[in-house]
């Protein structure tokens, strides 16, 4: 067995992430809740809770029920993916690390003492305080700089520049109900086309490109939350893979991890 690390989330972050600690021999469990939101599915482990496994990159997360099914998936080479919401598997599994990779710019539970080592991704932790690091996740000269004392830059609420798009690259829920998804990811849009629709009420491009992230068809959504992605750059091989963010955000968190052997004595077991 290689180090237990626990993540709460299975987004588009927090599988770059599992992604990464799983390549280098770690022990990795993830945990979300009932019904994830994640939009770049194609690369998000959280759909392991939809279809029972999700591989991304070479890589197969499995939904399992228990501390013991978890356990069976490590001796496989296998990340398990558990719901549990609050992360209360740890009290069985007992992880050398925790990473609240969540992205809901602020703490939802995680606490300094949930772990030897806890790590907080984004705004809403504080190093120090309710974790032992942040690693930041804002685009810029900072991305995935390990914060030993201190936060991360507040969120800005506007979306990365893709090829000089920001704002309009976005898809967004324009009312609660069902979602309908009506393009699937890696399907070619033109501005204007309804990609989805929430009670009858069109979701549409607002760009020329491929639909890099989409909600799951049939879930129930509150307004306002993203519904999908248009990426105009046009490389279908990006809606696939993970993103150079997400590897950025995820360097740091390994390199928290290395950080601690040294001078926190985590232990490996």
């Amino acid at each position: 067995m290689g180090l237990k690390v626990l993540i709460r989330g299975g987004g588009e972050m927090a599988s770059g992430i599992a992604h990464r600690l799983h390549q280098c021999h770690m022990d990795v469990l993830i945990t979300e809740i009932e019904h994830p939101t994640a939009v770049r599915r194609a690369v998000a482990f959280a759909e392991a809770v939809y279809q029972g496994y999700q591989t991304v990159e070479g890589v197969k997360a499995v939904s399992v029920s228990n501390a013991e099914e978890a356990r069976a998936q490590w001796a496989g080479r296998n990340i398990p993916l558990l719901v549990d919401s609050d992360a209360w598997i740890r009290e069985k599994i007992m992880p050398a690390v925790v990473v609240d990779a969540i992205m809901a710019k602020t703490n939802t539970g995680t606490t300094i003492s949930d772990a030897p080592l806890v790590i907080g991704v984004g705004p809403g932790f504080v190093a120090g305080v309710n974790v032992h690091a942040v690693v930041e996740s804002n685009r810029g000269y900072h991305l995935g700089r390990v914060i030993w004392n201190g936060e991360a830059e507040t969120d800005t609420g506007i979306p990365a520049s893709v090829a000089g798009f920001t704002n309009a690259r976005v898809l967004r829920v324009p009312c609660a109900g069902r979602f309908k998804a009506l393009r699937n990811i890696g399907d070619s849009v033109n501005a204007g086309d309804t990609v989805a629709e929430v009670k009858g009420v069109p979701i549409k491009a607002g760009i020329q490109g491929l639909v890099r992230g989409m909600l799951k068809d049939g879930i129930e959504v509150p307004q306002g939350i993203k519904a999908g992605d248009i990426d105009p750059r046009g490389e279908r091989e990006y809606c696939y893979a993970i993103s150079d963010k997400a590897r950025a955000i995820a360097g740091g968190v390994l390199e928290a991890i290395l950080h601690a052997f040294e001078n926190l004595k985590v232990p490996a077991g």
